[in-house]
């Protein structure tokens, strides 16, 4: 039950492991932003989450979300709290639905870490202000969309505590749409900059 992470012991040592095991992480969305962020998190041996997200799964998302076919019409987060689990059964994942400014602070405050994965402008707007003056380590994505020129999906330190990602300017439309790759671009390098900080490697 415990082969991931003793496999991930072995090379990251316990200390770093404990630390990471230990942590809670939350996530404001489980799109394609969210669900494949929690998809690394898990893989790098995050076992805590906080995962809040209203919508249910679409055959229009299986092109870059952590979900499949057989998911489809299920609420996203029972979806992705499933996948999660069929990689370690050890994953522990709290859902919530929609979050709004009356219950933001009960869902995420408690975490360690806050990811902001929503599409929404006024939902990541409400994500990032909260967690700004809390202090909370904060990870959130700007310009996400379109494919090609992978490069220009960069890391930007906006304070200590706070990094976007994204190129800033690509917002999904028509003739931009979000693709798997540029959004799995944006949720690696998300989920490398929690793994980074938890890990007390930055």
């Amino acid at each position: 039950m415990r082969r991931l992470a003793l496999s991930l012991e072995a090379r990251l040592g316990k200390e770093r492991m404990g630390r990471i095991a230990a942590a809670s992480i939350g996530i404001a969305g489980a799109g394609g932003l969210g669900s494949n962020c929690a998809m690394h998190l898990v893989r790098m041996g995050f076992r805590r989450f906080v995962i809040a997200d209203f919508d249910h799964v679409e055959i229009s998302n299986l092109n870059r979300q952590f979900f499949f076919a057989h998911q489809v019409g299920l609420k996203k987060v029972d979806a992705l709290a499933a996948n999660l689990a069929a990689i370690t059964p050890e994953v522990e994942v709290t859902a919530h639905g929609r979050v709004t400014a009356e219950n933001i602070g009960g869902i995420f405050d408690t975490c360690d870490v806050v990811v902001e994965a929503f599409d929404a402008v006024e939902a990541k707007q409400l994500v990032v202000e909260r967690y700004l003056k809390k202090g909370h380590f904060l990870v959130a994505a700007s310009g996400i969309a379109g494919w090609g020129e992978a490069d220009r999906i960069v890391t930007r330190k906006i304070s200590p505590s706070f990094y976007l990602v994204g190129d800033g300017v690509t917002e999904a439309s028509d003739a931009s749409p979000p693709l798997s790759a540029i959004v799995s671009i944006v949720a690696a390098k998300q989920a490398d900059l929690v793994f980074t900080h938890v890990a007390g490697m930055m």
